[in-house]
């Protein structure tokens, strides 16, 4: 019989909530203010939201943002999920230390993937003569996006009725036809919770980013960076409001797809 938590263990959870979430409230708060005070409420605008839309370098941020995330995760969906599968069909041998080192740039901290990354763009561009720039952030954000999408595919594989792939095969499918018809439709939810969480952390990003974008690119994380080494404007509130919303709505429809998919298969 489980113990419920008092009232200690209440409060505890509540203030340790109140200090991880206060200052994001307070943020989305002062992005409506009227004025340019960050402490005095005088009244409520969306004054520094219209503005973001007239300013030609966060809208430049944007774009680039929008554009490296789509492509990104649509390409590492792509990869992660023949890799997942390259992984499944694999003797356990063989599949236990590949899988571990797909893990590792999830357990790896970011900055020591971001210099990594760097040092790997910088040596190959003086052999083969390219820049830091929009080439090498992209090919950053596929690398760092394909581990989530193999690990949001793996469960959907172990699921997967081997039975029938076999059947479809002796029914005179072709491996293509068969990967078409059978797996793909029973590893969708996967491969769909792969997308979204690719595209989420591809928009979230600045440590990555930041190592590998080079001087002439600039993504929304990246410009609120530079915006607050310059002064604290209200439009830096309104850019990390959308931003904030941007990653919450992503992660709320991640979770509710996976909380319909347990239901669905509890019910099975």
């Amino acid at each position: 019989m489980t113990k419920k938590p008092g009232i200690l263990g209440r409060a505890y959870s509540v203030l340790i909530l109140f200090f991880l979430y206060a200052p994001i409230f307070v943020l989305i708060a002062f992005s409506f203010n009227s004025s340019r005070s960050r402490s005095v409420w005088t009244g409520f605008t969306f004054e520094w939201y219209a503005s973001l839309l007239h300013d030609s370098a966060i809208m430049s941020a944007f774009y680039t943002t929008i554009i490296i995330a789509v492509i990104s995760s649509i390409t590492a969906t792509v990869a992660g999920t023949f890799a997942a599968i390259g992984f499944f069909n694999m003797s356990r041998r063989w599949r236990m230390p590949l899988v571990q080192v797909n893990n590792i740039p999830m357990m790896n901290a970011e900055i020591v993937t971001g210099v990594s990354l760097a040092l790997l763009f910088v040596s190959l561009g003086g052999a083969l003569r390219f820049n830091l720039g929009f080439g090498t952030l992209l090919v950053a954000h596929i690398t760092f996006c394909i581990p989530y999408v193999v690990l949001s595919i793996m469960p959907k594989l172990r699921q997967l009725d081997s039975n029938l792939v076999d059947a479809a095969l002796d029914l005179g499918c072709t491996w293509f036809k068969a990967f078409r018809k059978v797996i793909v439709p029973e590893i969708m939810p996967g491969i769909i919770n792969g997308l979204i969480i690719a595209f989420t952390l591809s928009v979230d990003d600045f440590v990555i980013s930041y190592f590998t974008a080079g001087g002439n690119v600039m993504t929304l994380p990246m410009q609120i960076f530079a915006m607050t080494r310059r002064r604290i404007s209200p439009k830096i509130n309104a850019l990390s409001t959308v931003l904030f919303l941007t990653v919450l709505v992503l992660l709320i429809v991640i979770n509710i797809r996976e909380a319909r998919e347990d239901e669905r298969n509890k019910q099975q």
